[in-house]
């Protein structure tokens, strides 16, 4: 039988942290990391790619706020902001993955959806605002844009006396249209869906959609994706090859292999490092509990090379014989 998997690509997947962020950057950094799918798609996999719009989004909200400032053009909303980086880094994707798949004559249809993605208007993170977005500013500025627009800031925990906004991140509940995305899938089309975590929304009384002011983990929404189409691979490129314990510590140990239970533990006793590598375990996690068949965390260029990568089964005895 065809496997279907989804494949989450990290914000380096288009843009490196070294670089400026021009497009013959990102059309090269898309085209080397889709290098590494083809693989799948010559086992005859079906596919699904989401991806990560950190960057990206962060350059629309700088636009944003130049062209307030400087031209008096009223700034987007974060939920609009959030679905223009779904059009241009979904074009930029399918159009290269579509160039690719002619090179190596794999006769494939590719389809990029605007996706709109549930959130409860109750949830805790609109009270506990985490999420840092956009530029870094100092002080000054700070405090001039929370007078002005309301924002919230954070410090950041590299840089002293920088500072970010922060906006609510609210659990992912479901990702809208997911039976047509399954139904695409079906028929062999890539779907790239999901971009940037999705565009959040509620339904309010009257079952209208309302748009919020926020950003959904890409990881997350990638992963109430994976179950809600019955995917059996979920995989998330990062810029690691492997999950470490104790990362960057003498104790530092590689973790190829991780069952359900032994990932939670870790998890537990912080491993991972809750704002780097946790959040994508508990996306994995969530996955393998829904009934996923594997996880896979690991770097983009290591995808093809089975020695490489984090895999997370419900069992540890069924990672060997995979």
């Amino acid at each position: 039988m065809t496997k279907l998997a989804v494949i989450a690509l990290g914000g380096n997947a288009l843009l490196r942290s070294n670089q400026e962020g021009n497009m013959d950057q990102q059309n090269k950094n898309t085209m080397d990391t889709l290098e590494n799918i083809v693989f799948l798609l010559k086992q005859n996999y079906n596919i699904i790619i989401t991806h990560g719009n950190g960057p990206q989004v962060g350059n629309i909200l700088l636009r944003n706020e130049a062209g307030t400032r400087d031209y008096g053009i009223p700034s987007m909303p974060l939920d609009v902001c959030v679905a223009d980086s779904q059009g241009g880094i979904g074009y930029t994707i399918e159009r290269n993955l579509r160039n690719l798949l002619k090179k190596y004559d794999i006769q494939r249809e590719v389809i990029t959806m605007s996706s709109m993605v549930e959130v409860d208007p109750d949830d805790h993170a609109f009270v506990n605002w985490t999420k840092r977005v956009g530029p870094t500013y100092d002080e000054a500025q700070k405090n001039e844009l929370e007078q002005k627009n309301g924002w919230q800031f954070r410090s950041t925990p590299k840089k002293e006396g920088a500072y970010r906004r922060v906006v609510p991140s609210p659990t992912p509940i479901s990702v809208m249209n997911s039976s047509w995305i399954k139904e695409l899938c079906d028929r062999g089309v890539i779907v790239i869906a999901s971009g940037g975590g999705g565009i959040p929304v509620y339904f309010d009384q009257l079952n209208n959609l309302v748009p919020v002011e926020g950003v959904i983990d890409k990881d997350m929404a990638s992963s109430v994706l994976a179950t809600s189409v019955g995917a059996d691979e979920f995989y998330i490129l990062t810029d690691v090859p492997y999950l470490y314990s104790d990362y960057g510590t003498p104790n530092q140990k590689v973790l190829e292999f991780l069952d359900y239970e032994d990932a939670v533990e870790y998890g537990h006793q912080g491993a991972f490092g809750e704002g780097t590598m946790q959040p994508k375990v508990n996306a994995c996690l969530d996955f393998i509990k829904s009934g996923g068949e594997k996880a896979i965390i690991t770097e983009a260029t290591k995808l093809q090379d089975k020695k490489f990568g984090t895999k997370i089964t419900l069992k540890y005895e069924e990672t060997h014989k995979a």
